[in-house]
């Protein structure tokens, strides 16, 4: 599909006074994507686990405006308090959707929104949490074409969020999505994401994912900026040839379950990822020294044992710690034994793949 398939032709229905809610969870890149094109086109393909525990819960109460002005109007609460500074984020998304969703300045619109999770964590609740509100834009639309098909439903919801946040369009369904181009996925698109349809192998059926919080706040550079970094990178283009051979790579040991090989190109995806963010310039550094202590310990448990742990990193400090369900109860040990000194106040979250976003 392209841009224009979005654009609706023509409202059948009526928006009344209402409230719509979806619950989206987060993801995590396996397959890393870093740099992107205008609005939020990627520049190489990336493919990622679908989180479960990790998710953001959006309500949007749409009522008439007060006023006729051409202006958007909207109010956002988290956890029920006032936050006025992600407005200028939602008035961007307001902008960016406006043309698909030509109703979206003419109502008001209190949006409630809370995570499982602590904002500022690490987790990518910006995935999270704009795929929330697209899904709640795309209930909206859906009451004025009623007769909407479901398949484009999810296909728009996920083309709207890679406006807000282009890792968004990665967590409307799963266990793992694809977005981004990619030569040996048929349906592949720069627009939206794409759920993988090829064999999964029962190794990686009920992965899980613990997350080591390293360092809760605000990032020092945001995900914004270091994406406008790669731009001119003296590497980029190597990069992105990389990440399309490893996502070729990534698609064959999904099917075959090698354990080992999952380990070698998921560790080197989260490596490159930050080498091309001490590589920029500005030249910054997002890790700690205590997610450098965490990926040595981590090392040194798979060389004493036979484990198929590993990690992979977001664009933070924080550390995700995939491995078989077959594992748990063994790395959680390994982890209150010898990883959680070097978490924030002791905090990891235990989380599993999961299969997208749910209608609240």
């Amino acid at each position: 599909m392209i841009q224009k398939d979005f654009i609706p032709k023509e409202y059948t229905g009526q928006l009344e006074e209402a409230d719509f809610g979806w619950q989206s969870p987060s993801n995590i890149a396996l397959i890393k994507y870093w740099g992107k094109k205008e609005i939020q086109i990627p520049a190489n393909p990336s493919i990622s686990f679908t989180l479960d525990n990790c998710h953001t819960k959006t309500w949007v109460q749409v009522s008439a405006k007060s006023q006729t002005e051409n202006e958007f109007s909207f109010e956002i609460l988290l956890d029920g308090a006032a936050k006025p500074d992600f407005a200028p984020k939602i008035e961007t998304f307001f902008k960016r959707v406006q043309p698909y969703l030509p109703f979206v300045n003419a109502y008001h619109f209190k949006i409630r929104t809370t995570n499982s999770f602590p904002h500022s964590s690490g987790i990518a609740s910006s995935a999270s949490g704009m795929s929330a509100l697209a899904l709640c834009f795309m209930s909206m639309e859906n009451t004025l074409i009623p007769d909407m098909d479901q398949e484009f439903f999810f296909k728009k919801a996920s083309f709207l969020s890679r406006l807000g946040s282009g890792s968004a369009c990665r967590s409307i369904e799963g266990p793992l999505m694809v977005f981004g181009q990619h030569q040996d996925i048929s349906q592949s698109s720069n627009l939206y994401g794409v759920k993988y349809t090829g064999e999964l192998h029962d190794n990686f059926k009920k992965y899980q994912d613990t997350v080591l919080l390293v360092d809760v706040g605000e990032k020092k550079v945001s995900s914004s900026v270091g994406h406008d970094l790669v731009n001119g990178h003296p590497f980029a283009s190597a990069r992105f040839e990389q990440a399309h051979k490893n996502l070729s790579e990534l698609l064959v040991i999904l099917k075959n379950g090698d354990l080992e090989a999952f380990v070698k190109v998921v560790e080197s995806e989260a490596l490159v990822l930050h080498a091309i963010m001490m590589s920029s310039q500005p030249y910054y550094l997002l890790l700690r020294p205590n997610t450098l202590r965490i990926i040595e310990k981590i090392w040194e448990y798979r060389a004493n044992s036979s484990s198929n742990l590993c990690f992979t990193l977001d664009a933070g400090a924080n550390v995700h710690l995939l491995y078989p369900e077959a594992e748990k109860e063994s790395v959680l040990q390994f982890i209150k034994n010898e990883l959680v000194v070097y978490c924030k106040n002791e905090q990891y979250i235990c989380d599993q793949i999961g299969f997208g976003a749910k209608k609240l």
